[in-house]
């Protein structure tokens, strides 16, 4: 491990390897760009831009990966926290459909990098059934067929006997499959990126927190404990960790947490429950999402749900989780649950990504690639592709963005303040509330 850097999460993905350890920064170096941030859109970020023969480095405050983007589901898929169709009535159908096939590119971004670096074994499934826990086929149908007319991707329905046949249980009422997402072990995914980046020429530090970001003459300095970067650019990529470089970004960004647990292996005990091997989760505005992962004998059931703006982790998370998934699949039985973890996922108000030129003109050089909470990892190589274009080449192309990039009132009601996370803590317990409503309609 990095001298001073903090330990990841106890984790499954964490148990399986120790992988890369960086150098601490020290002294200070000049580069055309500086991005701050391990985590995936940071390491993409950097990754394009070495390819792209720029100068780049990388400053982590802990390890590569160390936050969201090493802890998370692993689901890799387009689209958005926000519905497609929410976008479309802010901006019609034409700028949405460029941000959905933006979202698709990043999907297929990660797809070309697991071929390259002869990762493929890194995925545990592909596919991701999308169930609803009401009836709704109707609105199923209506949704597949505007997907197919408006967005050019073929969303199959699968009625409520289907649903059952492939999942034990009487909790679903039907699903929506969509064969282009898949999942992954995204630590895994997140240091060979590193590794890469690094191979290509990337500057990449651990445990070299930025601490300081002030303008100079022709540019910008970021500091750290042991010594500073000097970049033309700067991409600030620190999710919901990042705190005191430039509080317009930071205010915007509520950090919320969620949990994942991972059961202990199950092996053919799964097969009373679960016949598919992609992503599986529910439509609901609270929804759990889970995944088989491992083979054979050593196969387990990774599982994640609830959202709080609580930064503690719950005493009782894996009770709690357990309690969830035998809520839908009893005949599971009792397991033990061998590893629960929490994580800090950045949200903006409008639930879509930050990705693009912060603070115009005043502030040229300076953007930003976070709030991707809820997106998937797909969204993340996205902004990295955008906002390494932008530098490297002046692709303007991030500006399908422009109209989700902070706003004054994001500054009081969005971000890290007593406000912003009341409101949103009262937002979700609202969802919930709703979610167990039409459930309740769908079982009479």
């Amino acid at each position: 491990m990095s001298m001073g850097a903090e330990a990841h999460a106890e984790s499954w993905y964490a148990s399986r390897e120790e992988g890369p350890v960086f150098p601490v920064l020290n002294g200070e170096e000049e580069v055309e760009t500086a991005v701050v941030g391990g985590g995936l859109a940071g390491i993409t970020t950097a990754f394009c831009l070495a390819r792209m023969g720029k100068s780049v480095a990388l400053l982590e405050a802990n390890r590569v990966g160390w936050g969201a983007s090493g802890r998370n589901g692993g689901f890799v898929s387009p689209g958005y926290a926000q519905s497609i169709f929410a976008v479309e009535a802010q901006l019609g159908l034409p700028k949405a459909r460029t941000l959905f096939n933006m979202g698709r590119a990043g999907t297929q971004f990660v797809a070309e990098r697991l071929d390259e670096f002869g990762l493929q074994h890194l995925v545990g499934g592909r596919g991701w059934l999308k169930c609803v826990r009401y009836p709704a086929e109707d609105a199923l149908k209506e949704r597949a067929e505007r997907m197919a007319r408006d967005y050019g991707v073929h969303y199959q329905v699968w009625p409520r006997e289907a649903v059952r046949e492939t999942l034990k249980t009487d909790r679903y009422f039907g699903a929506l499959h969509d064969p282009e997402p898949f999942h992954l072990d995204p630590l895994a995914y997140s240091r060979a990126l590193s590794v890469a980046a690094a191979d290509s020429g990337a500057r990449i530090y651990e445990a070299s927190p930025a601490t300081g970001l002030s303008r100079e003459s022709g540019g910008w300095r970021v500091a750290t404990p042991k010594g500073a970067l000097r970049a033309r650019h700067v991409v600030l990529a620190g999710n919901a960790t990042q705190v005191g470089l430039y509080p317009p970004l930071e205010h915007a960004v509520l950090p919320v947490s969620t949990y994942v647990v991972t059961s202990e292996p199950l092996g053919d005990r799964l097969d009373k429950a679960i016949h598919f091997s992609g992503c599986i989760g529910d439509t609901r505005r609270a929804s759990d999402y889970y995944r088989i992962v491992g083979s054979g004998d050593d196969r387990r059931l990774l599982w994640g749900g609830r959202i709080t703006t609580a930064r503690s982790e719950p005493k009782e998370l894996a009770r709690m989780l357990t309690r969830d998934i035998l809520s839908i699949y009893p005949q599971l039985g009792a397991f033990r649950i061998e590893y629960a973890w929490g994580g800090l996922m950045g949200y903006q108000r409008n639930k879509m990504p930050i990705i693009g030129l912060l603070a115009g003109a005043r502030d040229a050089g300076l953007w930003g690639v976070t709030a991707f909470g809820g997106h998937g990892m797909g969204a993340t190589a996205t902004g990295g592709n955008l906002i390494a274009a932008a530098i490297a080449a002046g692709d303007e192309s991030w500006r399908a963005f422009e109209p989700f990039l902070p706003a004054w009132i994001d500054r009081l009601v969005g971000g890290r303040n007593i406000f912003g996370q009341a409101a949103t803590q009262l937002v979700y317990w609202q969802l919930r509330l709703m979610d167990r409503w039409q459930e309740s309609r769908g079982k009479l």
